[in-house]
């Protein structure tokens, strides 16, 4: 019996390493403070095949809210315009090794000292930044009645920086507890 826990434990540790660690999100929406009522959206993204994967990510989250897709030839109640970027940003990254080199003479309270660092390994890493915009369009006047942002960065080699899963993260994310409070950025994890 005393063998089981800790056996358990080391398991459960291993396993945890498995998960793909998905990074938090940077969240920042705006909107004129008014309800929002939920109507049929058309969607209006890139027409690319990156951009299906952002695109159907704000779809399926619309819907969710109760913006389903508005039906062929019908006028919708409101257009969604989707944007998405992909930058990449270099990150050096610092050695956890040096060396010094040091020295000293001294006498009489007097004293000289030289000293030195080499950095051994460090190198660096590219860090993708995914950024994903919506803008929620009345149709009847064209005025915006929402907006907002949503960021996160991951390393390029890390399975959260591909744009799938990117999508769906960043889409939840920007969505969640709809329509948020207006020009405030908050972080999701």
């Amino acid at each position: 019996m005393r063998y089981i826990l800790p056996s358990l434990t080391i398991i459960a540790l291993s396993l945890g390493g498995c998960a793909a660690s998905i990074p938090p999100v940077s969240v920042t929406r705006f909107h004129g403070g008014q309800q929002i009522s939920p109507g049929p959206v058309q969607v209006n993204a890139e027409k690319s095949l990156e951009g299906l994967n952002y695109s159907n990510a704000a779809s399926q989250e619309l819907a969710r809210l109760g913006f389903a897709d508005a039906p062929a030839g019908a006028t919708p109640a409101y257009t969604a315009k989707v944007g998405f970027s992909r930058t990449v940003r270099t990150q050096t990254k610092r050695s956890p090794v040096s060396v010094g080199i040091g020295g000293g003479t001294g006498g009489g309270g007097f004293g000289v000292g030289l000293g030195t660092s080499i950095g051994l390994g460090g190198g660096s890493r590219e860090i993708i930044i995914t950024q994903l915009s919506v803008q929620l369009i009345r149709t009847s006047d064209a005025k915006p009645v929402w907006e907002g942002r949503a960021e996160t960065e991951a390393p390029a080699k890390a399975p959260a920086s591909q744009p799938g899963l990117a999508a769906g993260k960043l889409a939840r994310a920007l969505f969640s507890a709809f329509p948020g409070e207006s020009g405030k950025t908050i972080t999701v994890p």
